[in-house]
């Protein structure tokens, strides 16, 4: 199969598989066998999707549907700054309530029913590593509302460093300990809490939903240790 076949199989699947905006494609071991190529063909469609802004990629991340975002990650050496999870969790809460508030003041209508999508996304996780997948994307989600590729670049970076060892320790302990429901339900209900502000344009109150949320996790984290 040459590559022009690979990049129309491709486009295809994604089309009626991975149809929202932010959606991670599977990795390219399991797509080269989806589409019948090498991984060699497939990696040459991938690259001429991304370069049509259909998708783009991030090393250590994945590959995901959609244009590549506006902000850019820090430099990596910032990372020294970040010691463990709790000043993670701290600079979390310095950080997304200000940009949840930002989200309020700049949503549309497509923000908003990008925003829902990511909420169901999470109602429907059924394990882990989709409950991880879906609140991530969640928050990016919040940061594109905002439209400040500062802000966007800062808050990639620390989803970067969530990735990292020393979080996924003390979230797989959190984990744990709340399960897959407690993430569908109370989480998911606090990330529609935070929409439901942003959609009435209150920056304070959508502040207040994501500072809730935050907190929470941070207690959940806390209890598990």
């Amino acid at each position: 199969m040459d590559s022009l076949e690979a990049y129309r199989r491709l486009y295809a699947l994604i089309e009626t598989e991975i149809p929202h905006r932010g959606d991670r494609l599977p990795a390219e071991r399991a797509l080269a066998r989806r589409i019948g190529c090498s991984r060699e063909t497939l990696r040459a469609a991938l690259s001429r999707l991304e370069a049509e802004g259909s998708i783009w990629r991030h090393v250590g991340q994945g590959t995901f549907r959609g244009p590549r975002p506006a902000g850019v990650p820090l430099r990596e050496t910032l990372l020294v700054a970040v010691t463990g999870p709790a000043d993670l969790m701290e600079a979390r809460l310095l950080i997304e309530p200000t940009v949840a508030g930002a989200a309020a003041a700049k949503a549309r209508q497509s923000d908003l029913r990008h925003l829902r999508r990511r909420i169901e996304a999470g109602r429907r996780a059924r394990d882990f590593a989709a409950c991880e997948a879906a609140d991530s994307a969640f928050h990016r989600a919040v940061a594109e509302t905002a439209g400040n590729p500062v802000l966007l670049g800062v808050l990639g970076y620390l989803a970067d460093a969530r990735r990292r060892a020393p979080w996924q320790h003390e979230w797989d302990r959190t984990y744990r300990r709340i399960g897959v429901e407690e993430f569908r339900k109370r989480h998911s209900d606090q990330h529609a809490a935070i929409v439901a502000a942003i959609e009435e344009g209150d920056s304070a109150m959508a502040e207040r939903e994501m500072r809730v949320h935050l907190e929470t996790i941070r207690a959940a984290m806390a209890a598990a240790g």
